[in-house]
């Protein structure tokens, strides 16, 4: 039975094959009839697809129009406060670190000023830069660095330094250990205000000279043509200057013309008051970006002068003060001035050689507008000390 089942099955092999043939070719000839279909099916696919996708896209239009109008409308309403808010970040950072600088500023300011003490002291009391060095030194009192490092310190009128200054500049344009002279020169800028007080002048101090040629301690004003034929004649142009409490061998004021003079409560050995009546203009200084105030308080120097030294060009000055001059081995001298107000005040005056001798002396050739001359009293007065 199984012998039979074989040899049917093998005699049936050629036609099961045949079949199998032509089912796998009818698939294949469906599948390529069904090829265009398939591809008409997947473009309306994707179509739909796209259709939705852009439909969805459209009808959010709106939708984000409207998100964006809302957020324009915050940002409008909040921008204002955003932009204090980082304005005012900035501002406190910035203020930060102004205060953190200034804060060490004024830490090594104090540390400089401690450690130059001494040697300050000792300047202040009249001894040379040299001397003041070697006395620091040999009695130990400080470190050299520090002394080094004052003396290291550039000049100025302000710290009360010896030199010539071309003024508004507070830095002298000459200086030397041997010239103890404040010299000060006004040119074509206009000064606010200048000041002088409590210094010790000529040979009041111990080691102290006139410079060579020079017969006055302090000398205020313009300068005569007579210094040399190529200069022509300045003036000293003044707003409100005032002279007080001056100790002098002699006081002389020459060549002035002031719209106010007050001379009041000056004591002399001797004096001579003989200005006369004009008509000189009242003045003040003006300029626009006129220069900084000079100023400067305490020292000992050989002289004081301040003039007008360009030929041709007067200086100007809208206040004058000196005040508190204690001179000796000299005259104080002010002479070519032209003054809004002078003021003549509290002044000492004398040369202990009686009243026969006028050591206070207001010349002719000083003109006013109006004079105020009260309480100048003629009183024995020796030599300064």
């Amino acid at each position: 039975m199984a012998v039979a089942r074989k040899v049917l099955s093998l005699l049936l092999w050629p036609f099961r094959m045949a079949w199998d043939v032509m089912q796998e070719m009818g698939r294949i000839v469906v599948a390529m009839i069904l090829v265009p279909f398939n591809l008409l099916r997947l473009v309306l696919r994707l179509l739909w697809r796209g259709t939705r996708a852009t439909y969805r896209w459209i009808i959010s239009i709106p939708g984000w129009i409207w998100g964006r109008i809302v957020a324009m409308a915050r940002a409008i309403r909040r921008s204002p406060r955003q932009a204090y808010e980082s304005l005012r970040t900035k501002r406190d950072w910035l203020l930060a670190k102004v205060e953190y600088l200034q804060a060490e500023s004024a830490k090594w300011r104090t540390l400089f000023n401690v450690i130059k003490s001494p040697y300050s002291l000792l300047r202040a009391m009249g001894f040379s830069p040299q001397m003041a060095i070697s006395f620091l030194a040999a009695g130990s009192a400080v470190g050299s660095g520090a002394i080094v490092a004052e003396v290291m310190e550039p000049p100025s009128f302000r710290a009360g330094d010896a030199g010539v200054y071309n003024a508004p500049i507070d830095a002298p344009i000459f200086t030397d250990e041997n010239f103890n002279t404040l010299r000060l020169d006004l040119g074509t800028t206009p000064v606010g205000a200048v000041t002088i007080e409590n210094v010790t002048v000529g040979t009041a101090y111990a080691n102290s000279s006139l410079p060579s040629g020079e017969t006055n301690v302090v000398i205020v004003g313009g300068l005569p043509t007579v210094v040399d034929p190529a200069f022509t004649e300045t003036y000293l142009e003044v707003g409100h200057m005032i002279v007080d409490r001056w100790r002098c061998t002699t006081l002389a004021l020459t060549n002035i013309e002031a719209h106010e003079l007050i001379v009041k409560q000056n004591a002399s050995d001797g004096q001579s008051i003989a200005a006369v009546a004009g008509t000189p203009r009242a003045r003040a200084i003006g300029g626009g970006n006129r220069a900084d105030d000079m100023i400067t308080s305490g020292g000992y120097y050989d002289q004081i002068k301040i003039t007008s030294a360009s030929s041709a060009v007067n200086g100007q000055i809208d206040k004058l003060t000196l005040s508190n001059l204690y001179t000796k081995g000299g005259g104080c001298v002010l002479d070519r001035i032209k003054a809004g107000t002078l003021e003549v005040l509290l002044n000492e005056t004398g040369n202990g050689d009686g009243f026969s001798t006028k050591e206070f002396t207001i010349a002719t050739s000083v003109i006013y507008k109006s004079f105020i001359n009260e309480d100048n009293v003629e009183v024995s007065i020796a030599p300064p000390s």
